[in-house]
């Protein structure tokens, strides 16, 4: 089994009923295995899941912890300048908060960041040099 992978990304939030409106606004669905206290959304290899902040900290063994949002970025490659506005825009009507407009950046692609109603940023990008497949997955090129 590869060591070089993730298979579920969790994120901790203040009210779970509220984060998951807010996903469910930005287009994503639940899926059936999403139990009390806790909803899953099914990606592409991968899944997110939605937890509150102090069950996680209890699950983590930390129970006192202060979990903290904004110090890793969660990215989502477009295939379009285009795309990236849609889904920024989408993202701006179901409650997050603009961080960085959707503009050319110094890489020579375009892209833009957001906060979820929890603050976790999301990176909505479009890479000239990272084309994506059909399925929206991202591998990136081989270097010459």
């Amino acid at each position: 089994m590869p060591r070089q992978r993730v298979t579920l990304i969790t994120l901790g939030v203040g009210d779970l009923t509220r984060a998951e409106a807010f996903y469910r606004a930005w287009g994503w669905t639940p899926h059936r295995a999403s139990q009390d206290g806790v909803r899953f959304y099914q990606m592409q290899g991968a899944v997110l899941g939605l937890f509150g902040l102090s069950d996680l900290a209890e699950d983590q063994g930390r129970p006192d912890a202060v979990l903290g949002t904004g110090a890793m970025t969660l990215a989502q490659n477009m295939s379009s300048p285009a795309e990236v506005d849609r889904v920024f825009d989408d993202g701006l009507r179901a409650g997050a908060v603009a961080l960085k407009q959707p503009q050319a950046v110094f890489w020579g692609g375009y892209s833009g960041y957001l906060a979820d109603p929890d603050g976790h940023v999301w990176e909505l990008a479009h890479n000239p040099y990272w084309p994506l497949a059909d399925d929206g997955s991202l591998t990136l090129p081989e270097s010459d």
